[in-house]
């Protein structure tokens, strides 16, 4: 037995068992879904026309999934105008397996669930104050917590002394051009006076800080951009 059912602006040829891609149904899965608008039905030699619906014919189905179509992309454009749109889509569609074509006004099945439980099952009444007094059995005294042991002192002392003495961040990349200022022009001239990573910067003393300064005509701008501070604060990882 087959049929001749229309959805979603579409005709399909559809029998028993059949599983159908059609346009998105409202449901889940597992709901009953029935097809009314059905146009022929076929009973071996027998065939039944509609005019346009065949009277009392019902086709029924389980919803399977809710899922989409592959992409599609749609490209519009106008010839000498500078005007190209692309746009994709995909359109969503309902998974039906065909489980039954009916005739004679006959009704689909309803899909079976599983029934809930009965409240009185599930719903559990609280013991009163003395009910639950009297369950429980007596109990011993509790005893008093022990204080977790304190670390020694030396202990303390050994991982503070490690923290200062940590080396610098595995991250650290040693770059006077790192230096608020500094470009590729100025490190070639720092690199002609000697200086070429932030450890001298960071270990300048007064005497370095004036050579460098008369070398290269910075007027004091060590010391008033504090590179010192700078060039420390970037080796720690600051």
């Amino acid at each position: 037995m087959y049929a001749v059912i229309k959805t979603g602006g579409k005709q399909y040829r559809v029998a028993a068992n059949d599983l159908l891609r059609v346009e998105k149904l409202a449901g889940e899965s597992g709901d009953t879904v029935a097809f009314s608008e059905v146009l022929l039905v076929g009973d071996g030699d027998k065939v039944t026309v509609g005019a346009p619906l065949v009277d009392g014919a019902t086709v029924a189905g389980e919803l399977v999934e809710q899922t989409r179509a592959r992409k599609i992309v749609v490209f519009k454009k106008r010839r000498r105008k500078a005007y190209r749109r692309t746009a994709g889509h995909r359109q969503e569609l309902s998974v039906v397996r065909i489980t039954e074509i009916l005739t004679g006004g006959a009704k689909p099945k309803a899909a079976k669930k599983a029934a809930p439980e009965p409240a009185a099952r599930t719903a559990k009444v609280p013991p009163t104050a003395a009910e639950a007094a009297a369950k429980e059995p007596a109990k011993a005294p509790a005893k008093p917590k022990k204080a977790a042991p304190k670390a020694p002192a030396k202990e303390t002392a050994k991982e503070t002394a490690k923290e200062s003495t940590r080396a610098p961040a595995a991250e650290f990349k040693d770059d006077v051009k790192l230096i608020a200022g500094v470009g590729p022009a100025l490190e070639k001239k720092l690199a002609a006076a000697g200086v070429t990573s932030l450890t001298q910067i960071a270990k300048f003393t007064k005497a370095d800080i004036e050579r460098v300064d008369a070398e290269l005509n910075f007027k004091g701008r060590i010391e008033r951009d504090d590179w010192i501070s700078q060039a420390k604060k970037l080796i720690a990882g600051k």
